[in-house]
C-alpha cells in the first residue's frame, strides 16, 4: 500500500461506522482525507453491481468524469468500454472505480484541465475508500489498469510491464491480474502502437474473464 505524507490525514475518519456501498458514496462524498479535495468539482465513487465477480481499478478520475460524477465516462471509458465488449465481458456486471477519488490536475493557459498524476500520500490517504469498497464486494476477480492502481494495492515495487496479464494471487481476491490502463492505448504514437496497445488490453482482459468461476459474471443490483 502506498505510504501517506504526514500532511495527508486520510480518509479513515470519514468512512461511515455501518459499511455498504451506498454508505460508503455518500460518506465520500464529504471526504477531506487530502487536498484533492479543494480543487475537484466532485467525490467520484465506484459504480456498478453490489455483488459484482469482478472489481476494475483506474487510477483516478479524468476531467469528464470530475465534471459528471460517474467513473470511466470520459475518452479512456469509451476505449474500455470497446475493450470489455472485445474481450467479452459486459461493463454493466463489473464494478468500476478508481485509487484515488479525487480529479488532480493543473490548468494550462487556457481553461483545459490537464489530468496530473496522484503521489504517494494522495493514493495512501484514499486507500481506506478503495479498500472498504472491495471489502463490500468481495470480487473474484479484481483488474488493476495501470501502475498507479497497481502499485497502490500490491505495493511500489509492481511492475505491469513485466507481470501484465499473469494471474496473481492475493488476499484483495481469488486472482488479480494488472494490465495496462486504457488511456496508455490513447496515448499512444500512432495508429500501429494504438492498435497493438488495444490488442495487448483485450488480451488480458480475456484472461481475467477466463478466471472467473464457470465463465460466469454474478449481477446482482447496481448502485449507480
Amino acid at each position: 500500500m502506498a505510504a501517506r505524507r504526514a500532511n495527508q490525514p486520510g480518509a479513515e475518519r470519514f468512512l461511515p461506522q455501518r459499511r455498504s456501498l451506498k454508505a460508503l458514496r455518500e460518506a465520500a462524498d464529504g471526504c477531506q482525507g487530502c487536498d484533492l479535495y479543494r480543487h475537484a468539482t466532485q467525490t467520484v465513487f465506484g459504480e456498478g453491481p453490489a455483488r459484482a465477480t469482478m472489481v476494475l481499478v483506474g487510477e483516478q478520475p479524468g476531467d469528464v468524469e470530475d465534471r459528471e460524477g460517474h467513473p470511466f465516462v470520459g475518452p479512456a471509458g469509451k476505449l474500455l468500454d470497446r475493450a470489455l465488449a472485445a474481450a467479452g465481458i459486459e461493463r454493466e456486471r463489473v464494478y468500476l472505480t478508481n485509487a484515488v477519488k479525487h480529479f488532480k490536475f493543473e490548468r494550462t493557459s487556457g481553461k483545459a484541465r490537464l489530468h496530473k498524476r496522484p503521489n504517494s500520500g494522495e493514493i495512501g490517504a484514499c486507500a481506506p475508500w478503495l479498500r472498504a469498497e472491495l471489502g463490500q464486494i468481495a470480487p473474484e476477480v479484481l483488474v488493476l489498469l495501470g501502475a498507479t492502481a497497481a502499485q497502490a494495492l500490491l505495493g511500489p515495487a509492481f511492475r505491469v510491464t513485466e507481470q501484465r496479464g499473469r494471474p496473481l494471487e492475493s488476499d484483495l481476491a481469488r486472482v488479480v491480474i494488472a494490465t495496462t490502463h486504457p488511456s496508455a492505448v490513447l496515448r499512444a504514437r500512432d495508429a500501429e502502437e494504438r492498435a497493438k496497445a488495444f490488442s495487448e488490453l483485450v488480451a488480458d482482459l480475456k484472461v481475467a474473464a477466463k478466471a472467473l468461476p464457470g465463465n460466469r459474471r454474478t449481477v446482482d443490483s447496481t448502485n449507480r
